[in-house]
């Protein structure tokens, strides 16, 4: 996941990837606009200059220092191990994961600016008690955004074993994002599978993630979330602002239920919930997920801008390159799995699905649901059918389904569940 190129270096490359129909759709909905009024680029002040130079250079970097409690904040994220498929079926590989932490400074109060920034673009209104109540709610998510990223920091996990003492690695140094990322060796068994684990970070007890492990074999499921589990209105840059930071997050009606039959009929399917958004918004996003949803995976972008502007762009800009590689990430750690893609089609899912699927046409994606959303506006061209058929050319029309309602897929993933 983590790479020495700076932030800069990721949106340029994220603006390239951009697609005609993101640029069209974010021009209808002047996202150009917004993101010029929303706060700019917060000052620098904790990292020093060798941080920021030598951030850059990721795992690599001779000069990084331990994070500290005492000036850092580390946030672990919920990872899957799985065991690395080898050309001989009798000789079973350990089980290993790709571990994740993002690393910030301590201590940025400044958010009531911002604050009142986003309350003024999103237009609170209704009573007193009503708008205080959203503006706590904003302070709260948008602190990882104004939290100062840490490069150049390394910081030591421990992995619980069934017997003897835990497994402790050193991660790091972070990258220029302050992310820092390393496949490490779990433990675990045969019987392994379908349980979890939770790992921590010694020297900070409030950095706690799950590691869930998933066998070679079985189905699993890959699900965008924004719009297709919850609600985040991705073509309208006021209700991104809105459903993200003010409002209290909503799962799409019926969604829940229908992943709850799905884990049940597909005997404890492994999931991992892929969304463009920047890991800034890992808590929340992470807590939403776990309330509503079966636990898994959630992969974000892991760049962070420490700009507002950031956000809205990171969901509408170059998304299907950004997803066809995180899906390509997870085939090479589960290649023998039989994967359900669901997405919607405010996004690229449509696309990344069906690309992958004619890469890989042997199995490996089993059924692709597109939900088809009509309640949020400048949808009308992303909606029509001839994008679709375009979407998924060479893609058999008994493979991919576009969708309304949850309950009209359910046939569907009762006669896929009967599949030998």
């Amino acid at each position: 996941m983590a790479k020495g190129k700076s932030p800069v270096a990721d949106h340029a490359q994220q603006k390239i990837q951009e697609t005609s129909l993101e640029a069209e759709s974010r021009k209808m909905a002047g996202f150009d606009d917004i993101e010029k009024v929303l706060p700019k680029r917060w000052a620098v002040s904790e990292m020093g200059f060798l941080d920021k130079l030598t951030g850059r250079l990721g795992r690599r970097n001779p000069f990084y220092k331990p994070a500290t409690p005492d000036k850092n904040i580390v946030t672990l994220l919920d990872t899957i191990a799985y065991r690395p498929v080898h050309p001989y079926p009798h000789s079973p590989q350990p089980w290993q994961a790709e571990v994740v932490a993002a690393i910030f400074y301590k201590g940025r109060k400044d958010v009531g600016d911002v604050v009142s920034t986003i309350a003024d673009t999103i237009g609170l209104d209704g009573d007193v008690g009503s708008n205080e109540e959203a503006k706590a709610r904003i302070a709260e998510r948008i602190q990882p955004f104004i939290d100062e990223i840490a490069p150049a920091k390394s910081v030591e996990i421990a992995i619980p074993q069934t017997t003897g003492a835990p497994i402790r690695k050193m991660l790091g140094p972070s990258n220029a994002s302050g992310i820092t990322s390393q496949t490490e060796l779990t433990g675990g068994n045969d019987e392994s599978d379908g349980t979890n684990v939770v790992f921590t970070a010694p020297a900070f007890p409030e950095a706690k993630a799950h590691i869930h492990y998933a066998a070679p074999e079985g189905w699993g499921i890959i699900s965008d979330v924004d719009d297709t589990i919850k609600v985040t209105q991705t073509t309208n840059p006021i209700g991104i602002l809105k459903t993200t930071f003010a409002d209290e997050p909503q799962p799409i009606a019926g969604m829940a239920d229908l992943y709850k039959v799905v884990h049940d009929q597909f005997n404890n399917p492994v999931w991992f919930y892929l969304s463009a958004s920047p890991y800034n918004l890992y808590p929340f996003l992470h807590e939403f997920i776990r309330t509503h949803y079966q636990p898994g995976q959630l992969i974000l972008r892991d760049n962070s801008w420490m700009f507002l502007g950031g956000l809205l762009q990171s969901l509408t800009q170059g998304t299907q390159a950004y997803k066809v590689d995180r899906l390509e990430k997870i085939h090479r750690w589960l290649p023998k799995r039989k994967f359900i893609c669901v997405g919607d089609s405010t996004q690229s899912d449509p696309e990344s699905y069906a690309e992958m699927y004619r890469k890989y046409p042997k199995g490996w994606i089993r059924a692709i649901y597109i939900r088809k959303v009509t309640d949020v506006s400048n949808m009308e061209k992303k909606n029509e059918q001839a994008r679709f058929d375009r979407a998924f050319e060479g893609v058999p029309r008994q493979v991919w389904k576009i969708f309304e309602q949850p309950h009209e897929i359910e046939e569907h993933l009762r006669n896929l569940a009967g599949e030998t």
